[in-house]
């Protein structure tokens, strides 16, 4: 599968998901639902200020959403994020993950991205799944279990 992405340095670049999980042992793929919204925002910066922990433990973040990779090289740049972003425009790999669903935003059942974390190893197995996770304190969990070892297992 295709998919374009952003790296830290601004490059934009196209290849193979299948390409990306091979840069480490594991891939954390994260999705979120916008670029520059509070709590977006707070997540990212969170997964960049860990990036060293989550990189010694063998694992690579990916960020995905829907955003252009305009809005993605704006991000990072604001941000001064330092690990990729993928645009998935077309929703393919939110589908794919089953982070692009119906749910109820206020009382009004509309679709949209759920907030999802995916470990994932280089033969694409997933080997743990959080769904509909909350922005705060979301990479601080997924520390603690890496830490603890039930994240890798």
């Amino acid at each position: 599968m295709n998919v374009e992405y952003i790296t830290h340095q601004k490059a934009i670049l196209e290849t193979t998901l299948e390409q990306l999980l091979q840069e480490k042992e594991y891939t954390l793929l994260y999705f979120y639902p916008k670029d520059n919204t509070p709590w977006c925002t707070r997540e990212a910066q969170d997964f960049a200020q860990h990036k060293d922990f989550f990189e010694t433990s063998g694992i690579q973040i990916i960020g995905v959403s829907k955003d252009s990779l305009s809005s993605h090289c704006n991000f990072i740049e604001k941000q001064e994020l330092n690990f990729w972003l993928i645009s998935d425009s077309e929703l393919v790999l939110h589908k794919e993950y089953g982070a692009w669903w119906e749910k109820n935003n206020y009382g009004k059942i509309v679709q949209g991205v759920i907030r999802s974390t995916f470990l994932l190893n280089k033969e694409w197995k997933i080997l743990k799944e959080r769904k509909n996770v909350k922005a705060t304190w979301h990479v601080e969990r997924l520390i603690k279990e890496i830490k603890e070892k039930s994240l890798l297992v």
